[in-house]
């Protein structure tokens, strides 16, 4: 399978320059990727090993902290329950929502869950909020840069994300046994939030829709990191920014036996936030999608119904 000619840009480049080449490689691909990050090297090798020592967990001990009425958006959710967008088999792959901590007494509470946290493995919650943490940051640099390319204030974004219903999901896909009834580990979709954050897994197997319609093998470098657009930033921008279909494919043979870890962050914007589309991104030839304004926890909460999660 041919590889994504994704440029990776340095988080160090001069502003101007990055936030040209990451508008330039999401027009053509929907999707960037990153070095030079800044999230600390020895907090991603502990998150890594953290991951794997939750999922090794007995079934029985993570299914504790699967708390359905909130939707599976925080703690963990059980394989075989998230379906892609359209699909008619469910992905293969459990996964586990860090959330944000919200200040108490604060007005989207009713939007945002607290976090559940697990008696074990040691460190998983002082560890798993650190990431979230630099996660956040790094995605608000990066979506600074985003906003610089559409035209608007560096800091346009900030309030809109600063209590944002942002994700940090620990994934993983077990080793195929046997048929899978024709499921793949994720299944074709897009993403809904602004921007998704990708640290590479130690498994291939990511992939993208390509313009002329065929499926392109993500390759992601040591140490940097995958930057995809998700349907909510898509669709403030009229669709000049597109929100890319992408899934993880099932393995070779070879490494059929082997587990996949994975560890993306879907940035989101408040709940509150009432979506109105870019008017630079509307013009004669791409006239206005989204005439009619929704909230991003309604859309939010519509993407959890159509993907199996809220009923």
């Amino acid at each position: 399978m041919d590889i994504a000619a994704i440029p990776v840009l340095s988080l160090t480049d001069d502003p101007a320059s990055f936030s040209a080449a990451i508008g330039a490689s999401f027009r053509n691909f929907g999707f960037a990727m990153v070095r030079d990050h800044g999230i600390d090297a020895d907090l991603i090798a502990r998150g890594w090993e953290l991951n794997k020592a939750f999922f090794a967990l007995p079934e029985e001990e993570k299914r504790r902290y699967y708390k359905a009425e909130i939707f599976g958006q925080r703690g963990y959710t059980p394989f075989k329950t998230e379906i892609a967008k359209g699909a008619d088999r469910h992905d293969l792959k459990e996964f586990w929502h860090v959330g944000r901590d919200l200040a108490p007494g604060s007005a989207l509470a009713d939007s945002m869950p607290a976090n559940v946290w697990p008696d074990r493995p040691e460190g998983f919650h002082e560890v798993f909020s650190a990431l979230y943490a630099a996660f956040d940051a790094a995605g608000a640099t990066i979506l600074s840069r985003i906003a610089v390319h559409l035209g608007l204030d560096a800091h346009w974004f900030d309030p809109e994300i600063a209590e944002g219903n942002s994700i940090l999901r620990l994934l993983h896909y077990p080793p195929i046994e046997g048929a899978t009834d024709g499921a793949i580990r994720a299944g074709a979709h897009e993403d809904i939030n602004l921007i998704t954050l990708l640290l590479g897994a130690e498994e291939a197997g990511l992939e993208l829709l390509a313009k002329d319609g065929t499926w392109k093998s993500v390759a992601v470098p040591p140490g940097a990191m995958v930057i995809n657009i998700g349907d909510m930033l898509q669709r403030l921008t009229n669709h000049v920014l597109p929100s890319t279909t992408h899934r993880v494919r099932n393995p070779d043979a070879q490494r059929a036996a082997h587990s996949r870890y994975s560890m993306p962050f879907f940035l989101h914007l408040r709940s509150d936030f009432w979506f109105k589309t870019f008017p630079q991104c509307v013009s004669a030839e791409n006239p206005d999608r989204y005439p009619v304004s929704i909230t991003a926890d309604d859309y939010l909460n519509e993407r959890l119904r159509e993907i199996g999660l809220k009923k």
